[in-house]
């Protein structure tokens, strides 16, 4: 079925827009959200503390790929962004808690889990482009570096400019600095941390979180 592309229109009734926003909500959930909600950009937290946590400890993979810290938007120009924008998709996507724990065990299913949040976000934000909201972005979840090229020596975008999944890659919400520990219990969904020390049996689920900033 051909896509309908709609034109720009300079006057987007609010109609249209909660009409849409509805749709990329519903279209989140049929790609494998476990849950998805329509947000108000002023209530996205964006705290430069979070990105501060791939730095101390360590992330394995800070600075090792061109969209994690420290060679991404930062949080202060990502909030002048946002001055811009008034809704957003927020969704989250709900795995095994022994998922997330880092095992290499469960390394297909975690590549897996990463890979389909960054297809809803890619899916959902190119659907809002052709609607005529052309200036819609999103962020999804964990390292684009090792979500994609994690069998790869190296991020290309990094030595030579030209990233191999240029389309499909995006910064997380961590990395650009979005609070998604507050952000997600701020809609009243479930959320807990997990780190490198914790057991599969000590936490319910794992959590994986995606935004699309439409309009």
């Amino acid at each position: 079925m051909a896509r309908q592309i709609r034109k720009i229109s300079l006057d987007c009734p609010e109609t249209q827009i909660e009409s849409d926003l509805e749709k990329y909500r519903l279209q989140a959930l049929d790609l494998g959200a476990s849950q998805a909600t329509v947000v108000r950009v002023e209530s996205v937290p964006v705290d430069e503390r979070v990105p501060l946590k791939c730095q101390i400890p360590r992330c394995f993979g800070y600075g090792t790929g061109a969209h994690c810290p420290p060679n991404t938007l930062k949080p202060a120009e990502l909030k002048e962004i946002l001055k811009k924008y008034n809704w957003a998709v927020f969704f989250i996507k709900d795995v095994p808690s022994d998922v997330i724990v880092r095992d290499k065990a469960t390394i297909k299913e975690r590549v897996e889990a990463y890979q389909n949040v960054y297809h809803i976000v890619n899916q959902v934000e190119s659907a809002a482009f052709y609607d005529g909201h052309y200036l819609a972005f999103g962020f999804a979840a964990g390292s684009c570096r090792h979500t994609f090229c994690g069998q790869l020596e190296t991020c290309q975008a990094m030595t030579n400019g030209r990233c191999r999944h240029s389309l499909r890659a995006r910064p997380s919400m961590e990395a650009v600095g979005i609070d998604v520990y507050r952000l997600t219990a701020s809609v009243g969904w479930d959320i807990y941390p997990i780190g490198s020390d914790c057991r599969p049996d000590e936490v319910p689920k794992g959590t994986l979180a995606g935004i699309i900033i439409v309009e």
